[in-house]
């Protein structure tokens, strides 16, 4: 049974930049419910980097909200439209892909997706199944459909032009594929960030075109990271993976900056708006960030490992950053030869993700970020014979114990 329409557009709006058009959504939320039939909610994927950080996540909760007031997804998976790339936001042509990363990239992508959606309302689809059947008298009756000065309206590719920077013919093709995905599909809603917005709108003006009801857009703030400035992002190691481990998830989180407090409860949560706005009031009463945080961190960590995870996660917290000591079940390493030395186990540290490189672990020794049983190391303990039971800090996250 839906909500009613006036219930409903309040969980959509939350935390949502804009709406195209608001009039129209509600129109749709009243047909649905009179008729008792679920919305299609689109969501258009490029398969080009597979790990998904809280960022990417916030349109994919929206659309869980969406599935939990009774509506189904349909999240196409670009492998036809990923052998142009995306140009959005780039300075140059974007490189294709080829068909095996799209397809391992897919496949990883599907796999992180349902830790957030509903299977269950959820339907996968690949563009390759209408675009490449596409004949070539069909594709220009598409690019028909606009023109190159409206195309040279994106910022992007406006200032390829006017730096002289080539703009293949075939990038133009990328917003209207993605458009003709909309049509396919008949989608009354598409989601996306507000960096999709020509994309996006490109879908709405093709659907006229093609004389169906235009599908409403709905544009996703981009969520900061945990340095409270850019973007989100792996590359800047300011993000908090949904795939990371539950004592890592609660840690970060615990790191926002108080400023986006409001921000991720909005994004990164399903709480309901009232819920949010009783949030918001407790902040402004003086009620002290921390303890907003870690009700923030449970939330969050609950979202993607289950309330059984939140109470290790909190404890390890606890016991590790809070009291400062050592936490129950870490990670173990096993020894495999005699007097093993710190330095002959950095390629098995590289191996299981607790450093990036050899030299990462350096640099963190030399900023006195690196301890052996609570004792800061120093360059000279590289050569230090590991014992059993010892246990190396890497940074204040990242435990692991030695045993032969």
């Amino acid at each position: 049974m839906f909500l009613t329409p006036k219930e409903q557009i309040a969980i959509i709006k939350k935390g949502a930049n804009k709406i195209v058009d608001e009039q129209d959504l509600f129109k749709k939320l009243e047909r649905s419910y009179k008729e008792q039939q679920p919305l299609t909610i689109k969501l258009g994927l490029d398969p080009s980097a597979p790990d998904i950080h809280l960022g990417h996540a916030v349109v994919l909760r929206k659309i869980k909200q969406m599935q939990d007031l009774g509506h189904h997804s349909v999240i196409v998976i670009g492998d036809f439209t990923g052998r142009i790339g995306d140009p959005t936001g780039k300075a140059k042509g974007r490189t294709a892909l080829n068909d095996d990363i799209v397809k391992k990239n897919a496949q990883t992508y599907c796999e992180q997706i349902f830790k957030v959606l509903d299977p269950n309302k959820t339907t996968v689809r690949f563009n390759s199944e209408w675009l490449a059947k596409l004949s070539f008298e069909e594709v220009i009756k598409l690019a028909a459909t606009t023109s190159v000065a409206r195309l040279l309206e994106r910022e992007d590719f406006q200032k390829r032009y006017q730096q002289h920077i080539p703009i293949g013919i075939h990038e133009f093709f990328y917003p209207l594929m993605q458009a003709y995905d909309s049509v396919e599909l008949e989608a009354d809603i598409e989601l996306g960030g507000t960096d999709q917005t020509f994309n996006i709108l490109m879908g709405r003006t093709l659907q006229k075109h093609r004389g169906l009801e235009k599908q409403i857009a709905i544009f996703m703030p981009l969520l900061e990271g945990l340095d409270g400035i850019e973007k989100m992002s792996k590359s800047l190691g300011n993000y908090i993976g949904i795939n990371e481990a539950p004592e890592i998830m609660f840690k970060k989180v615990m790191e926002v900056p108080d400023t986006l407090i409001i921000k991720y409860f909005e994004l990164a949560t399903d709480e309901h708006p009232l819920q949010v706005q009783a949030i918001q009031d407790r902040l402004q009463k003086g009620e002290n960030p921390r303890d907003l945080k870690f009700l923030l961190a449970e939330i969050i960590t609950a979202l993607y490992h289950g309330s059984t995870a939140v109470e290790e996660a909190k404890a390890y917290f606890e016991v590790a950053f809070q009291k400062k000591e050592i936490p129950k079940n870490i990670p173990i390493l096993l020894l495999e030869i005699d007097k093993e030395r710190i330095v002959d186990i950095i390629p098995q540290l590289v191996a299981m993700g607790f450093i990036q490189s050899k030299s990462e672990f350096l640099r963190v020794i030399k900023q006195k970020g690196v301890s052996l049983n609570g004792e800061k190391m120093a360059m000279d303990d590289i050569s230090q014979v590991l014992m059993n039971n010892d246990v190396l800090q890497i940074g204040k996250k990242r435990f692991l114990q030695f045993n032969k």
